[in-house]
Formats: structure tokens, C-alpha cells, sequence
């Protein structure tokens, strides 16, 4: 093992956070912290990276390892541009780089006495300098960065001149450089957008050392992690698999408890029964007093059975209804000095939409985002609002409506009208808000702890039409359970953009693709959307100008003589309509081949997922990690399969109904 913890103990004052929690952790193991907030994650994750001292027990790492800790707050750089920085974390490659240029001059002048040995030295530091990577340390820089999101005109710049959200990626991009055999990562996500998401995921699947990260994005620990420890009741259990996997198997394992709580609590109140009735009989009272004792031991082996994962249930306002048209950009241009971002953009909402905004970074996404919201002005062309729209935009760094004089609970209770003190609690609760926090002035709050405020008030009066920018940072999955909640029960219109992947698949109906200013509508999920994605990037260009709509057009003017000429059929007419007939059986035949293939499949995958459904209700199940392991990828790659093939089901349905029926769309 290269980590092992065992039997740590953390408290502050009489709070006990955990007591005796112990992990071993393998060279390439992926272990996920997870818990309830305040339960001791971070802590815990400090106390591995030797930042925090237990009260008890220890922390052992293999000899020589290098840990390597990625912290939620950003650390302050300056007077370096972005890839300089970067290249700090390697600076033991660097000073070698130096030492060899001083030796390539010292060899140049050196008499002969001095050449051989000065020779013999750069030889072993050039071969040190090679096996440090030495030669690849700045394009693997380079693609570091990149794949965090930053553009190669952004690593020239001065680092100072970046948000601390970037300075973040900056830091995640020097702790990926320094390679440590250990990475505690705290919420590496937050300050992520989706493409630098997944390039992570990615990166991190690859990489050759242990993982052992706190996150409160569910997709992306289910695409990485391998185990999940949980914090709960002051103690640590830890679960085989993925998120999903620990999701399944811990509501089985709560369901055990209680069934285990229920038969003690039963055998109790039946002795307890016994106990009251024959307590003061002579004949009886031996066997009272045993049940007695009985009953004592009981109590002692109570089973303690851990609160279920918190639901918060509001019933949240709905906004005033809309006309069908909520949003419209007509003709929309908008540039940044010389850059042009949009030229003659179109683009309409209708209500009842909710769209999430996907593409690389430096697409256009926020911009986007922040016409649609009215917030920025555009260069040319016009905004358009429907009837009764109200739009309410949220990001991290736009909270200048808050009243830094009132308490976190006056500012809530301020909008929450006809709702009671204890109502409003819960929602501050839910949005991590708890005991004497609420109380605190809105001044002396951090940036997160704002921007949770904000998104509060604004599920308490939502306007008709939303705009979100990352609206789950800083939260946990508490949290983002509640604003997932009222986001899909919202009946307004909604425009987001996210890095949870989760989120976007609870909520969005239609994704709006950015990528260099074109903006492309997706009208389905987002697994319709990368469906469809896939598709369209295997269709090669030859094969789009081969003629294939040719086919549909040739049918439909056929089709449009033949109806067109009145009366009886002619000969010629009734040729031109078989013809037509032919042309289309032709271009639908491999589509129906291919229907009823993927009719085939999704009744044997149905009938296979159903089957795997039953065996998870086996608890034996879980006592063979094997055939867990086994059970649990076949179900999560099931669950993605049929979800792509109910989708290419539908499409080529329509499309041979589209081909069949000579209509162009």
C-alpha cells in the first residue's frame, strides 16, 4: 500500500468530526471522499496531506512517496506569465537545464585537463535531464494548460492578470506537472467548465499514481473512481465501485439496518411486555428480571442507522406564464475589440425550454449566456422579450444585489414572502447555511458563501426566464439536489451552463452547441445531443455531397407530377410513381435493416438490464466484490447503450417516416 490511515481521530472542542476511521490505499487506486457537509472531508483530506494533526492514530506513506495537494482556495501568483508558472512545478528539470547550458560553456573553454571530466558530468546530467522528461516538460505544459482550458495567447500573459478561478486551473496544472505518486484533490471541478471537465476525467484515468479526491460531481467520480469512502456517523465505510455503485449498494445497506433496527426495536417492546406484566409476580419475576437484562444488552448492540441522504422538499413558486416565444436574438453581432465572438446570430427560447450551453472554452458560451440575460449589449442586431418575461441572471461574481447589511436569514426571509421561519431555515440548511451562520452579516461572507445566498433567493421568486453560470459550484450534492429539484419542476424557461454533466442530464430538454461563434440547436437531452454528435462526426464530407438527399428529391418531384396531373394515371406517370416507389424502398432499406437490428438489441439489452435490476436486490451480491465488479459495469454500460439506442431508434424511425412520406424535413 502506498497510503495507509489508520485509527485517526478528529475533534474541534466537543464536536467529535470522526473517530478511529482507517484506509489503506493502493499505487493506483481512485478512492472518492464523500459526505455529508461539515462532516470532516476536507479535514480529513488535510490531515492525509500533513496539514492538519489528528488527535489520534496515523497517517503512513511508502518510503519516498510524493503527495501532492490541491486545495479549494487559490494561492496568489505573481510577476511570472502562465506557462512560466506552470513550469515552476518542474523546477528540479529546469535547474538542470541551467546546470547543463553552464557546463556546455565551461566545456567550450575548458583546456584539455578539465575536458573529459566536465564531459563525463554533463553525460550523467543530460541523462538525468532525459529521464525526468527534460525535452517534453514544455509541450506537456503546454498541453496541460490547454486541456484546463487555456488558449496559447493566454500562456504568455502575466498570471496576475487572471481570476481567481483561473488561477485555480493554473494551480490544478502545476500539481499535474510535478506527477506526485499521490494527488488529494479538494473539488477539483469547481472551477471548470465542461470540456476541461472531461479533458480531466481523461487525464486522470491515465494517470500512473493514486487518487484520492473530494468532489460533488457524481459524473465525474462515477468515470473515475474506483472506491468510495463515506463519512457517516463519525465513522468511515468504505464501498466498492463507482458513485453510482455506492449510491446503489449504500441505500440497500441502509435498507438492511432498518429492517435489523426494526426486528431489535420488536424483540425489545415484546420482552418490555413481559417485563411490565409479570414484573412483581413472584412466580415470574425471575424471567422478568432476565428479560430485563436481555433488553439491556439489546440497547447496547442497537444498530445505528445512518440518515438517509438529505431531500429537501420545497414547494418553490412558480413564475408569471409566458407567451410561447420567451427570448429572441435577431441578427445579434457582438465583438471584443477586434475579436469578433457573433455575426448575425439567430437564435429563439420558447417557453418551457431548458437549454444548457455547451462547447470548448472561449467559444462564446458566456457571452451568449449573458445577451440572452440582457446583461450585455450587443453590437448590431436586437433582443427580442416575449410577453410577461422577466429575466434573472446568477454567476459566481455578479452579486452586487445583495444587502451586505442584513443577516444571511433577514436577506431570504426578505424575498421568501408567506413562507415561516422554519421554512426558511431549511432552505438556508440546504444551501449549507446552518446554527449561527445564519446569523452572519452578508459583508463578511466568502464568494461562495454569496453566491449560495444568491441562488437561495433566487429559487424563492424565480423569474419567468433563468440564466445560470455554473450554478453548482460550491455546493455538495445536498445542495445540488435541491436546486436540481426546483430547476426540474421550474415551468419557466431556462438557459445554463454548467461542468455537471449530471445536472444537465436531470434538466435540460435542448443543448445549444457554441463552438467559434456558430451556434448549433440540439432539440433533445444530452445524451440525445452526444448522440447526435457522434453521428455527425463520422459523416465524412465526401459522403454529404454524394447525392443521398438527391434521392429524397427526385421521389418528391415525382410524387408532385403524379398528384399534380389530375384524372387517370398515364403510363409515364404510373412508371415515374414506381420509379419514385423504388428510389425511396432503395434509400430506406438500409435504414430499416438497421431499425431492425437496433429493435433486436434493445429487447435483448432490455431484457439482460432487467435481469441485472433483480440481482442487485440480492445482497449476496455484495459480499463477492468480483462479481459486484462484474455486475455493476455491466449495468452502468447497459444503462448508456440503451439510452443510445432509444435514441438512434427514434431517429431512424422518423427518418424513413421523413423518406417514405417525400416530406424535405
Amino acid at each position: 500500500m502506498i497510503l495507509t490511515i489508520d485509527n485517526l481521530s478528529k475533534s474541534f472542542g466537543e464536536r467529535v468530526l470522526f473517530r478511529d476511521v482507517s484506509l489503506k490505499v493502493g499505487a493506483r487506486d481512485r478512492v472518492a471522499l464523500v459526505g455529508a457537509n461539515g462532516a470532516g472531508k476536507t479535514t480529513l483530506l488535510e490531515i492525509i496531506a500533513g496539514r492538519e494533526t489528528p488527535d489520534s492514530g496515523s497517517v503512513t506513506y511508502a518510503k519516498d512517496t510524493v503527495v501532492g495537494y490541491l486545495e479549494q482556495e487559490a494561492i496568489e501568483m505573481a510577476g511570472r506569465s502562465v506557462l512560466e508558472e506552470a513550469l515552476t512545478a518542474a523546477q528540479h528539470v529546469t535547474s538542470l537545464e541551467h546546470r547543463l547550458r553552464l557546463l556546455e560553456g565551461q566545456i567550450a573553454q575548458a583546456d584539455e585537463s578539465d575536458h573529459e571530466r566536465l564531459l563525463a558530468e554533463y553525460g550523467r546530467l543530460q541523462e538525468r535531464f532525459e529521464s525526468l522528461g527534460g525535452y517534453t516538460v514544455e509541450s506537456e505544459a503546454r498541453v496541460v494548460l490547454g486541456g484546463l482550458g487555456f488558449r496559447d495567447k493566454d500562456l504568455s500573459r502575466d498570471a496576475n492578470e487572471f481570476s481567481g478561478g483561473w488561477l485555480m486551473r493554473l494551480a490544478l496544472a502545476k500539481l499535474l506537472l510535478t506527477r506526485p505518486d499521490v494527488l488529494l484533490l479538494d473539488e477539483p471541478t469547481n472551477h471548470l467548465d465542461l470540456e476541461s471537465v472531461t479533458w480531466l476525467e481523461s487525464f486522470l484515468r491515465a494517470y500512473d499514481g493514486a487518487i484520492v479526491i473530494v468532489s460533488h460531481d457524481r459524473a465525474f467520480m462515477d468515470g473515475l473512481v474506483d472506491r468510495v469512502a463515506e463519512i457517516e456517523n463519525r465513522t468511515l465505510r468504505v464501498y466498492v465501485g463507482n458513485y453510482t455503485a455506492y449510491e446503489v449498494a449504500r441505500e440497500l445497506r441502509i435498507t438492511q439496518l432498518m429492517q435489523q433496527r426494526e426486528a431489535q426495536e420488536k424483540q425489545m417492546a415484546h420482552m418490555q411486555a413481559f417485563v411490565d406484566r409479570f414484573r412483581y409476580k413472584n412466580t415470574k419475576a425471575r424471567q422478568a428480571q432476565e428479560r430485563v437484562r436481555r433488553i439491556e444488552r439489546i440497547r447496547e448492540e442497537l444498530v445505528e442507522v445512518p440518515e438517509a441522504h438529505r431531500e429537501v422538499r420545497f414547494a418553490f413558486p412558480q413564475p408569471v406564464r409566458t407567451g410561447e416565444v420567451v427570448i429572441s436574438l435577431k441578427g445579434v453581432s457582438k465583438s471584443y475589440g477586434e475579436i469578433r465572438v457573433y455575426e448575425g446570430l439567430d437564435l429563439t427560447l420558447y417557453r418551457g425550454d431548458k437549454v444548457a450551453l455547451v462547447g470548448p472554452n472561449g467559444a462564446g458560451k458566456s457571452t451568449l449566456l449573458k445577451i440572452l440575460a440582457g446583461v450585455l449589449p450587443v453590437d448590431a442586431g436586437e433582443r427580442v422579450e416575449g410577453v410577461h418575461v422577466e429575466t434573472a441572471y446568477f454567476a459566481q461574481h455578479q452579486l452586487q444585489a445583495l444587502g451586505l447589511d442584513n443577516t444571511v436569514f433577514q436577506e431570504l426571509d426578505g424575498v421568501a414572502g408567506g413562507w415561516t421561519q422554519s421554512q426558511v431555515r431549511g432552505l438556508l440548511g440546504a444551501f449549507l447555511f446552518t446554527g449561527d451562520d445564519v446569523e452572519k452579516k452578508v459583508r463578511v461572507l466568502s464568494g461562495g458563501e454569496k453566491g449560495r445566498l444568491a441562488l437561495a433567493k433566487m429559487l424563492v421568486r424565480p423569474a419567468p426566464f433563468l440564466c445560470l453560470d455554473e450554478p453548482t459550484n460550491h455546493l455538495d450534492i445536498a445542495s445540488s439536489d435541491v436546486l436540481e429539484q426546483a430547476l426540474r419542476s421550474f415551468n419557466g424557461t431556462l438557459a445554463l451552463i454548467t461542468h455537471d454533466r449530471h445536472l444537465i442530464r436531470a434538466v435540460a430538454n435542448k443543448i445549444v452547441e457554441v463552438v467559434d461563434g456558430r451556434v448549433t440547436v440540439f432539440d433533445g437531452d444530452y445524451d440525445y445531443y452526444l448522440f447526435k454528435r457522434a453521428r455527425m462526426d463520422e459523416v465524412a464530407a465526401p459522403q454529404r455531397g454524394r447525392g443521398g438527399d438527391g434521392v429524397e428529391a427526385t421521389a418528391r418531384c415525382a410524387s408532385a407530377r403524379v398528384n399534380g396531373s389530375g384524372g387517370i394515371k398515364s403510363k409515364e406517370q404510373k412508371r415515374a410513381e414506381a420509379e419514385a416507389r423504388n428510389r425511396v424502398y432503395r434509400a430506406t432499406k438500409e435504414r430499416r435493416e438497421r431499425l431492425a437490428e437496433v429493435e433486436r438489441r434493445l429487447e435483448s439489452d432490455q431484457k439482460r438490464y432487467d435481469e441485472l435490476v433483480e440481482e442487485m436486490a440480492d445482497p449476496a451480491l455484495y459480499g463477492d466484490r468480483h462479481r459486484f465488479d462484474a455486475a455493476m459495469a455491466e449495468y452502468t454500460s447497459l444503462k448508456t447503450v440503451l439510452s443510445a439506442l432509444e435514441a438512434e431508434w427514434l431517429e431512424l424511425s422518423e427518418e424513413i417516416a421523413r423518406l417514405e412520406s417525400g416530406s424535405p424535413n
